[in-house]
């Protein structure tokens, strides 16, 4: 259960769903309530897409690219602080590259919005890939993975539902309750990132002195 809620918290405070709420609400302000319902829909299995594919695959990838597992979390680290001080800043959706302009002529051009922007790269972006291929190298056990795949499913779940009940998140918190658990949450990344990076360079170090 213990690794359950961590892996769960690490996923829900990278990928902040929350942050995503407004951009959402803007970018169908002119559907109807079953087409958001929809697009969340499909915003929730396209992010449960890319998190099993970057679990699955991490390893792969690791040995294609020869890179060490200290080197991913040290630059997964760097990655997910950077978004976690982007959250405090406010500028988390400049942060992505989604500032909101480009989106809004860029969407005309688009037949679904689920795949892009939203699950990438406003909620499955560098710094969610990173952690999840990092996990893949720490956690092997048949049990473990089943747990880490179930709290993937879970988050995809909790982004439906924030998703789809966007337009009434924004009317009952408003702007500045968005904003002000997002910098909460960005605390909380900062610290996530941190701890990746500290963990490397404390295993690097160790290794350097057995040897």
């Amino acid at each position: 259960m213990n690794l359950f809620l961590a892996i769960f918290g690490a996923l829900f405070s990278i990928m902040n769903p929350l942050g995503t709420v407004p951009v959402f609400v803007g970018l169908t302000k002119h559907n109807t309530k079953k087409e958001r319902a929809i697009t969340a829909f499909w915003t929730a299995i396209d992010v449960l897409a890319i998190l099993l594919l970057s679990f699955h695959a991490g390893k792969y990838i690791l040995s294609f690219f020869g890179i060490s597992l200290n080197a991913l979390k040290i630059a997964g680290g760097l990655i997910i602080a950077s978004s976690g001080f982007a959250l405090l800043t406010g500028k988390f959706s400049e942060h992505k590259g989604m500032k909101r302009d480009k989106v809004q002529k860029d969407i005309h051009s688009r037949e679904s919005i689920s795949l892009t922007p939203l699950a990438i790269p406003m909620l499955a972006g560098p710094g969610t890939i990173s952690l999840l291929i990092a996990y893949n190298q720490e956690f092997q056990l048949i049990n473990e993975i089943t747990i880490i795949v179930a709290a993937m499913v879970s988050v995809s779940v909790v982004i439906y539902f924030i998703l789809k009940s966007s337009h009434l998140i924004v009317r009952v918190l408003g702007a500045s309750g968005i904003n002000a658990l997002s910098r909460i949450i960005g605390f909380i990344i900062i610290a996530i990132g941190i701890e990746y990076i500290i963990s490397s360079l404390v295993d690097i170090i160790s290794k350097l002195n057995i040897n």
